[in-house]
């Protein structure tokens, strides 16, 4: 709908509301255009270390995948203790490494001071992570 000065003031006739009123939209209405700032100067570019800033603590669930397998519900009520499940990744195969259940890096295990660890020896590629989102 297109309103003119002639029309201000008066009902809008498109409407059927016979109460709305119909406003100028021109200048004479006060109305200023929108001034946008200069882009070319823009000072973001110095602020992505404080931005990192903001997130360096937000904590994140990481782990490592050994393995995955399946089983029937009469297999898994079969287990006990002392049952041994196969699973799909072959010994000295690299294990995944997930961020909050997303693939970021490959790796081998290690032993260090009696506890498990993982040696990275690959990390994802940013195209290869958006194609693991699909």
């Amino acid at each position: 709908m297109v309103t003119t000065d002639e029309n201000k003031g008066k009902p809008d006739p498109s409407s059927s509301d016979p109460t709305k009123i119909s406003r100028s939209t021109g200048k004479d209405a006060g109305e200023k255009p929108y001034e946008f700032s200069d882009l070319s100067s823009d000072t973001s570019a110095s602020q992505p270390a404080a931005n990192m800033e903001l997130i360096l603590d937000i904590p994140l669930e990481i782990t490592v995948e050994l393995g995955r397998t399946r089983m029937l519900i009469g297999e898994l009520l079969k287990l006990g203790q002392g049952s041994v499940i196969e699973l799909s990744k072959i010994a000295g195969e690299t294990m995944e490494i997930l961020a909050n259940q997303r693939l970021i890096a490959r790796g081998e295990v290690v032993v260090i001071n009696e506890k498990y660890g993982i040696r990275i020896t690959e990390i994802i590629s940013p195209t290869e992570r958006i194609e693991g989102l699909k």
